[in-house]
Formats: C-alpha cells, structure tokens, sequence
C-alpha cells in the first residue's frame, strides 16, 4: 500500500485525484511541520506533498528511506534540499503554470492601485484625512511596464498588461520569444531607467540575491513603483526603504520577503511597514481557489504518473524520462551513479535470468543515471536483490 502525506492544507483536487487514481492512503496534515515532528510524520511514508512552510532538509531526508518521490504544491522548491534528494534517488516535481493568472492578476491589480495613490489616500482616509486631489495619481494606460525574468507568469502578466493599455518591455538572462507587442531590452539598466513600473518574476538562489540593490533602485525613475512577487531575497530591502523615504520612487508592492513568519501567530517583522505608499502581502501570489486548485491537480498528476508509470518528466532535480504506460508485466526503475558500464551489467542480469527487455529508457543528469526497463515477465526477488545490491545503485524499485 502506497502512503501519501500532505502538509499544509492542499487542496482537496489533489486528494481526490490520488483516490480516484487507486492511492486511498492519503494523511493531511493542515500545518507545516519541523524537525522531529516532520521526521515523525513521514516514517513508513512513500509520496509527501508540501507547500512552501515546510523544509526537507538533508537532515530529514537522511531519516526517510522509504521516501519516493515529493511534490512541492506551489512553484518554489528552494525549501527542499534537491541535491541530496537527486542522490537518495527521490524526484521532486512542482507546479511551474498552474497559479501563473492569478500572480499576474495581483500584479496588475497593484500596479493600478499604486499609480493612482490609493493605498496612500486609503490609509489617510482611515485616519480621518480627505486628500481628494488627482496630483501624482496617473492611469495605466501607455505606462511601461517593465518585467525583469519573461517566463511563465512574466511572460502572461505582459499580456494582461497590454489588454489595459500598457506598453511592455521585458529583460531575461535568456533569448525568450515576445508574446504581443513586448519589446525585449538589452540590458536590466535600460529597463530599469525607463519603466514607470517594475515588476520582479525571477528564480531565488545566489544568482538573482538582491538583484535590485541600492545601485540599480537608483536608476529608477522617481516616478517608477516597483513590485516584487518572485522570491523575497531578490530586493535589498533597507535600500528599498531608503529609496521610499527618500521618496526616489513612487511606490513599491512587495508578496515576499527575506524574512517570513512561519505561521499567522508569529509578528510579521519589515521596516516598510507603516509606509502609505506600500501595498505589503503575505505571499498570496498564487493563494486564489483556482490557483490551488489548478495545483492540487498539477502536481497530484506528476506524482500519480511516476508512481504508476516511473515518468519523470517535468523533475526539478532528476532525469526526465517520458510518459509511457506500463503496458508489461514488469517495469524496473533504476536509479544509479552515472558511471561506465552500469546499464551493461543490468541488462547482463536479466540476460542471466532469461529475460528479454521489451523496452528500454536511460536518462542521466549530471551524477545520477536513471533507467526505466519494461520486460513482458515477472520479476523475481532474487533478481530485484541483486539489482539493488548493484555497487552503482541508489534505488531500485518494481511497478
């Protein structure tokens, strides 16, 4: 019986997708969990679904043997240690498309919000001040917008944009297709210098950490409103609060931070709050019930499909191998080190046993090897020991 736990409460799509695909075992656990608690919550588990509160450490991984493969119902997984997963032969799948409308949604919404200063005058209102006045307050129409990182949700959120009136230009490490009328710009200090808003959809990691520091705040029009809804490590926050005292920008809205609280009963800590001109949410980008749901979904999927089939495709930190049913008797899945000669004494084995391999599949990725061997017989256990006893072997399992 395959055990499947879920942490902070993911949506119901994703439960009953695993019961409808035959996996009645599935545990929710509303919260995140840490530490012994985590470890003790996962013992005997084989699949386990977290959202962004919950971290598998090398630590924790260490202490699962029995875990296959985890699921990350949301598009970060820098809360999981993916190497050490790699290398204990787990995948790890996420969701990269499913809440890309709604963070695009909260992205123009905020940017209309903060052109026309309604954060400021709804504070002030709140306080008893009638500040009726159009100074300072602009539509988005012709504005530029300026999206630093043209993938999945940057890339839509041009398109939103275009649909009120905006014009769009993008900056990527990539050469990445414009969709509509978006102009791609040579160098992030060209957009920089010329977007009335800007808006951050870039990876987290040592590459894009304070990415927009006191310099390139700088550059910036004092006009130009930035927000940042991709990792909260992007944007050197004191340089942002120095910019916004010193009113060398407009307005900023920021979804994440360096710093976040692990649940809703520890103190939200920044020193931008307080400032009317600042729109500050708790990484709701992707939190709508289509967004969840579109998740819960996704990420169920790509687990079912490895579990029933060993697909890897769509793997943050494994070979991608294919959808293809398992239509055979017997389907081998082989996680090995990518070394020379691994693949020749497998097949040797079965050779052995006079087997014959109906097909064949081999992907590698940097260190690991993984191969999925379909053979129209069954598979003894004095083969699947030997295989697994393999000096070159991660994990090997029979579907």
């Amino acid at each position: 019986m395959t055990k499947i736990v879920l942490l902070e409460k993911i949506h119901k799509s994703a439960v009953a997708h695993f019961q409808n695909e035959g996996f009645d075992e599935v545990v929710e656990i509303p919260t995140a969990l840490a530490g012994n608690d985590l470890i003790s919550a996962l013992q005997d588990t084989d699949v386990v679904g977290i959202r962004s509160g919950t971290h598998l450490t090398a630590e924790v991984l260490k202490a699962l043997p029995k875990l296959r493969s985890i699921g990350c119902f949301c598009i970060g997984t820098n809360q999981v240690d993916l190497n050490t997963a790699a290398m204990r032969g787990i995948p790890v799948f996420n969701a990269p498309f499913s809440n890309t409308r709604s963070v695009a949604e909260l992205v123009i919404a905020e940017a209309i919000l903060l052109l026309r200063r309604i954060p400021e005058k709804n504070a002030r209102a709140h306080r008893g001040k009638w500040e009726k006045t159009a100074l300072g307050a602009y539509e988005a129409r012709d504005k530029l917008l300026g999206i630093i990182g043209y993938g999945n949700i940057g890339s839509q959120l041009g398109v939103l944009a275009e649909s009120i009136g905006m014009r769009v230009c993008y900056y990527d490490i990539e050469s990445k297709l414009p969709l509509g009328n978006a102009k791609p710009m040579a160098t992030l200090e060209e957009l920089l210098e010329q977007a009335d808003i800007v808006s951050l959809h870039v990876p987290g990691g040592k590459a894009t950490e304070l990415l927009m520091d006191a310099r390139r705040l700088q550059l910036m029009k004092p006009s130009a409103i930035l927000i940042n809804a991709s990792r909260g490590g992007v944007v050197d926050i004191d340089a942002l609060f120095e910019a916004l005292k010193e009113k060398r920008l407009s307005g900023a809205a920021l979804d994440v931070f360096p710093a976040e609280p692990k649940n809703d009963k520890e103190e939200f800590v920044s020193p931008l709050r307080g400032l009317d001109n600042v729109i500050l949410t708790p990484h709701i980008g992707g939190s709508t019930q289509e967004a969840q749901e579109n998740i819960g979904r996704e990420v169920s999927d790509k687990l079912v499909r490895f579990l029933k089939a060993g697909t890897t495709r769509w793997a943050v930190n494994f070979p991608e191998i294919p959808h293809r049913e398992k239509e055979v008797r017997s389907r081998i899945l082989h996680v090995h080190r990518n070394e020379p000669g691994v693949i020749a004494r497998m097949n040797a084995d079965f050779a052995e046993m006079g087997l014959n391999i109906v097909a064949q599949q081999l992907q590698t990725r940097g260190p690991i090897g993984y191969a999925v061997t379909d053979v129209d017989a069954p598979i003894s256990q004095a083969l699947l020991s030997k295989l697994c006893k393999e000096p070159a072997t991660i994990r090997c399992n029979l579907i």
